[in-house]
């Protein structure tokens, strides 16, 4: 890898939530070595708020979010991305565009809390453990020693931080 700043692109289906929730975190903990930004597949145009009451709540920034498409991403114009991330089993399953510069992938699927019914403490609850297994994630992601690993040694170090507390099961895995 090198010593300037990487882009990031965080995918899951609707980014309203966790794709959202890993940029917000990015964007403070990978602050001058990275650059965050998320989409979605079929993004649903509004960012859930219990995503932006979470992460202000952790003193992340929680302002300039939108739902958007990852379609932004792969034209001419968009930033080069570095990696790409899924986040969510259905974005990790469906056929992404073609990211120019053969960026690296990782799927780091967690449940997600925009599915959960309930009252609205136990809505925030739900986003407050995607918030925190994000953040172990990015956190481990942040301190790999990119400039000391080769492709197949990153490869494996960001499938392992994928397989990590709260890891929703791949097809065919028992959960």
């Amino acid at each position: 890898m090198t010593d300037r700043v990487l882009n990031v692109l965080f995918l899951c289906t609707g980014n309203t939530a966790r794709s959202i929730l890993a940029e917000g975190i990015l964007r403070k903990d990978g602050e001058g070595r990275f650059k965050a930004f998320s989409a979605g597949s079929q993004p649903k145009g509004t960012v859930n708020p219990f995503a932006l009451k979470v992460l202000e709540s952790y003193g992340y920034p929680a302002d300039d979010f939108r739902s958007k498409s990852w379609d932004e991403f792969d034209g001419p114009d968009a930033p080069k991305m570095d990696f790409i991330v899924t986040v969510c089993d259905s974005a990790a399953g469906e056929a992404c565009p073609v990211w120019p510069g053969h960026p690296m992938t990782a799927h780091w699927g967690i449940e997600d809390p925009a599915a959960v019914e309930g009252t609205d403490l136990e809505k925030e609850r739900a986003f407050v453990t995607a918030f925190k297994y994000l953040r172990n994630r990015i956190s481990a992601f942040v301190a790999l020693p990119l400039a000391n690993l080769d492709r197949q040694s990153l490869t494996s170090r960001l499938a392992d931080i994928g397989s990590m507390d709260g890891a929703t099961p791949r097809a065919g895995e028992e959960s």
